[in-house]
């Protein structure tokens, strides 16, 4: 069977709709053709903006239909502008699947999953890489550095490799072996750290400039979130270009609301939805739920978590970049930040496998805890269309 991503002919829809870079806080801008990670000015993230007004009247819903399963189907709000850098290992639509027997659980008729884990990978990571990476190559970027708290790495490991770029990876050393082992087998320069990933993150901001080293850290590159918003994409896509009640969603470094709350004022502009939102509901580990503890104290921005722990090793981000854009997404959209106990994210794992077949990592294993909760403190209603992300796939 054919590469369908690789055999479509994207040279007739990616021209010339990539701008420029603006910074998400002060607005300045910078030229998309240059390798910036974050803005000079104020070092806040760097968004890639683009030529929407040329594409209303000329892009409508309908041409998707002839285009692959594929998230690269968006490939005029995406930013890659010669189809040859794309490197790809064939990141297809993931299904979104109606949870009915977890629904009557919780009285919840309309909880759909949207499940990630069939990404290249086994995680939404591969969204995120795959573009930051194809982008790499575009800009002739020599070496890629990462720290991760672990499915991020796989994924830089193995793009990195299918791209022929060397790839620097800092994990700390109770990273799941799975997350080790594979890049290992890329071929990945691998460095397991005494600490948490901002330790890892510091390493690789401390080294880059005599490494040269691009760092791609979550949101310290403007890209990877361009490849989660088509995550926000394939949802309102799935459901008829109208976008549910609530988005339940795991949070670490949040590029996935950042990118999703992006994205779809993107699809407003261009209109193909209208201005109804989706309630964000951020959830964390109360191990180390910075985004949380902010929510609720009415901050901007969020303090670093101390001592951070919990088993969900991707929500284990004491302080991330991006926690201004999250919580403006989660404000702004009507929605909540909750924390749920390791051992209810335990009990979730058993849950949804049980209930619907699906195997889940305790990132999003963390949205199923955190349903009983959202009911309690009337966050959601019954008659609320949910939209669950499972983040990623079961891995030992």
């Amino acid at each position: 069977m054919r590469n369908e991503t690789q055999h479509f002919d994207y040279h007739q829809v990616m021209q010339n709709y990539l701008k420029h870079l603006e910074c998400s806080s002060c607005k300045e801008t910078f030229p998309h053709n240059v390798a910036y990670n974050v803005c000079y000015t104020c070092g806040k993230p760097l968004f890639a903006r683009y030529a929407l007004e040329q594409l209303t009247d000329t892009w409508q819903p309908s041409q998707l239909k002839s285009r692959p399963n594929s998230m690269w189907r968006y490939s005029e709000l995406l930013p890659i502008c010669d189809p040859a850098n794309i490197v790809s290992l064939g990141e297809t639509v993931t299904p979104l699947i109606h949870a009915k027997k977890l629904g009557e659980q919780f009285g919840l008729p309309e909880l759909w999953i949207k499940d990630e884990s069939r990404l290249p990978t086994g995680s939404f990571k591969a969204r995120g890489l795959t573009m930051a990476v194809s982008k790499a190559k575009e800009l002739k970027i020599k070496n890629l550095a990462i720290p991760s708290a672990g499915n991020a790495a796989t994924a830089l490991s193995v793009y990195a490799a299918r791209a022929g770029i060397p790839a620097y990876i800092f994990m700390p050393n109770d990273t799941p072996t799975f997350n080790i082992e594979t890049c290992q087998l890329a071929g990945a320069n691998l460095t397991l750290i005494d600490g948490l990933i901002t330790d890892a993150g510091r390493i690789v901001a401390d080294q880059k400039i005599d490494k040269g080293w691009f760092d791609v850290s979550t949101l310290k590159e403007p890209y990877r979130v361009e490849g989660k918003k088509t995550m926000g994409f394939e949802l309102a896509e799935q459901l008829g270009w109208t976008l549910p009640d609530v988005i339940v969603y795991p949070t670490g470094g949040g590029t996935g609301i950042v990118g999703m709350w992006k994205g779809f004022a993107e699809l407003e502009a261009l209109g193909w939805i209208g201005k109804k939102r989706p309630r964000f509901i951020s959830v964390q580990a109360e191990g180390c739920a910075p985004i949380v503890k902010a929510w609720k104290n009415g901050l901007s921005s969020a303090e670093p978590w101390q001592n951070a722990k919990t088993i969900a090793s991707g929500l284990r981000v004491p302080q991330a970049i991006g926690d201004f854009l999250i919580l403006e997404a989660i404000r702004k959209s009507g929605g909540a930040a909750i924390a749920v106990t390791d051992e209810a994210i335990g009990d979730a794992m058993h849950l949804l496998p049980t209930t619907e077949g699906i195997l889940t990592c305790p990132e999003g294993a963390a949205t199923v805890a955190a349903l009983g909760k959202l009911i309690a403190d009337n966050l959601i209603t019954t008659s609320d269309q949910v939209v669950l992300f499972n983040t990623g796939g079961y891995q030992s």
